[in-house]
C-alpha cells in the first residue's frame, strides 16, 4: 500500500513539474519581448521625445507628441461612441436572455469579436473615408468603437447576469420604476465589472494599427481636428520601423516602449478591478 501512495506521490509530483515546465515556456516569450523593447526603447523616452513632432528627413531628433495627442484623441471619441451603446446593449441581454432579439444580438456580437482589424478597416473605409472624401480622425474613431462593442457588451452583460436577482426584486418590491432599478440599483452593483471590461476593450484598440492605416491615414503635424488626418502611435511605429532611416527606428522603439506602458497599465487596471469585483460578490 505504502508503494503505491509512493509511486502515485512521484507521478503527481513529475505532472506538476510537466504544468509548471509549460507554464514557464509559454509566459518566456512573453518575457523576452517585454525586455528587448525596454533595452531598445527605454532610452529613447525624454522630454523632447515627448513634447515634439517628428522631426524631417535628415534631421536629428524630433518626438512623437502628435501621435500621443492623436491616438489619446481617438481612443477618447470611440470610448463615448462604443460605451453608452455597448452597456445599453448589455443590459437588454442580461435582462431579455431568452428572447430571440437576445439572440441574434448575442450572435452578431460573437461574430463581429471575431472579424479581423483590417476588415473593420476595409468596412470604414468604404462607409466613411470615400462619402466624406477625406481620411480623417473622426473615420479612425468610428472604426476602433466598432472593435469596442463586442468586448463592452459582453463584460456588462455577463456582469449583470452574475448579480443575484434579489437585488432587482427587493428594489422592484419597494415600487421602484424599472428604468430606476436598472440605473440606480443593477448597474451601480455591477460597475466594477463593467469598468474592467471598458478598460479591456481601450487596451484593445489603442494598438490597432489597421483600421487606422484606412481612416485615420496619420499626419507629421500636431492637430485637433477630427475632420483631417491625424497620427497615432500605431500607426507612427509602423511608420518608422519600416523606413529606412537608422533614426526613425530608433524613435519607433521608443515609441513602442510607449505605446507598451499604456497597454500594460490598462491590463494591470483591468486584472485588479476584476479581482475586486469577484471578492465583493
Amino acid at each position: 500500500m505504502e508503494a503505491k501512495i509512493g509511486f502515485r506521490n512521484v507521478k503527481s509530483l513529475i505532472f506538476k513539474g510537466i504544468i509548471i515546465f509549460f507554464a514557464f515556456v509559454i509566459t518566456l516569450p512573453l518575457i523576452i519581448i517585454l525586455l528587448y523593447i525596454v533595452k531598445q526603447g527605454a532610452s529613447q523616452v525624454n522630454w523632447h521625445f515627448l513634447t515634439h513632432v517628428p522631426a524631417p528627413v535628415g534631421e536629428k531628433g524630433g518626438g512623437i507628441i502628435n501621435a500621443l495627442v492623436g491616438s489619446a484623441l481617438m481612443v477618447l471619441m470611440s470610448s463615448v461612441i462604443a460605451i453608452p451603446i455597448g452597456m445599453m446593449a448589455g443590459i437588454y441581454l442580461s435582462e431579455n436572455p431568452r428572447t430571440r432579439l437576445a439572440y441574434y444580438t448575442g450572435l452578431c456580437v460573437d461574430i463581429l469579436q471575431g472579424v479581423p482589424s483590417i476588415v473593420v478597416g476595409i468596412v470604414a473605409y468604404f462607409w466613411l473615408v470615400k462619402p466624406l472624401g477625406t481620411f480623417s480622425a473622426l473615420s479612425g474613431s468610428i472604426a476602433l468603437a466598432i472593435m469596442m462593442l463586442p468586448i463592452v457588451i459582453r463584460a456588462t452583460e455577463q456582469t449583470l447576469l452574475m448579480l443575484p436577482p434579489s437585488l432587482k426584486e427587493a428594489a422592484l418590491s419597494l415600487g421602484v420604476p424599472y428604468h430606476r432599478v436598472i440605473l440606480k440599483v443593477i448597474v451601480p452593483c455591477g460597475f466594477a465589472g463593467i469598468l474592467s471590461g471598458i478598460t479591456l476593450s481601450i487596451a484593445r484598440v489603442i494598438g490597432e494599427t489597421a483600421p487606422l492605416l484606412f481612416t485615420a491615414f496619420g499626419s507629421p503635424f500636431l492637430s485637433a481636428s477630427i475632420k483631417k488626418p491625424m497620427e497615432s502611435l500605431p500607426h507612427l511605429i509602423f511608420t518608422y520601423a519600416t523606413s529606412p532611416y537608422d533614426d526613425w527606428h530608433d524613435l519607433a522603439w521608443g515609441a513602442s516602449f510607449i505605446l507598451l506602458v499604456f497597454v500594460l497599465t490598462l491590463n494591470i487596471i483591468t486584472k485588479v478591478m476584476t479581482r475586486k469585483w469577484k471578492v465583493q460578490l
